[in-house]
């Protein structure tokens, strides 16, 4: 059973990497059309708020997608891989400071 456990974790923890670095590549694509580009992220920062507080559980989940969400809206900032900072945080800086 802890093994069934681990794996499922590893999967979600890997699956979040995968997703995290997908939606910040997305959320870049405004800076392929200069200016016109930005106004796409009307639509995308609440959408971006919305996943991650979906990918990340508690509070993690809520302060990043309000980080995401005034990151995405914001005039060029969407350089700002946040969804990526957010996996690093959970999974390498907490993890190594509960060890």
């Amino acid at each position: 059973m802890t093994e069934q456990v681990s794996v499922s974790a590893e999967s979600s923890k890997t699956r979040n990497l995968f997703l995290g670095i997908l939606f910040d590549a997305i959320g870049m694509l405004s800076f392929v059309v200069p200016f016109i580009g930005e106004f796409s992220d009307v639509i995308w920062a609440p959408l971006a708020g919305f996943l991650m507080t979906w990918m990340y559980k508690g509070t993690i989940g809520r302060v990043g997608g309000v980080i995401t969400f005034l990151e995405e809206i914001l005039p060029f900032s969407d350089f700002i891989p946040t969804f990526t900072l957010t996996w690093i945080y959970k999974y390498v800086i907490k993890n190594k400071n509960a060890s």
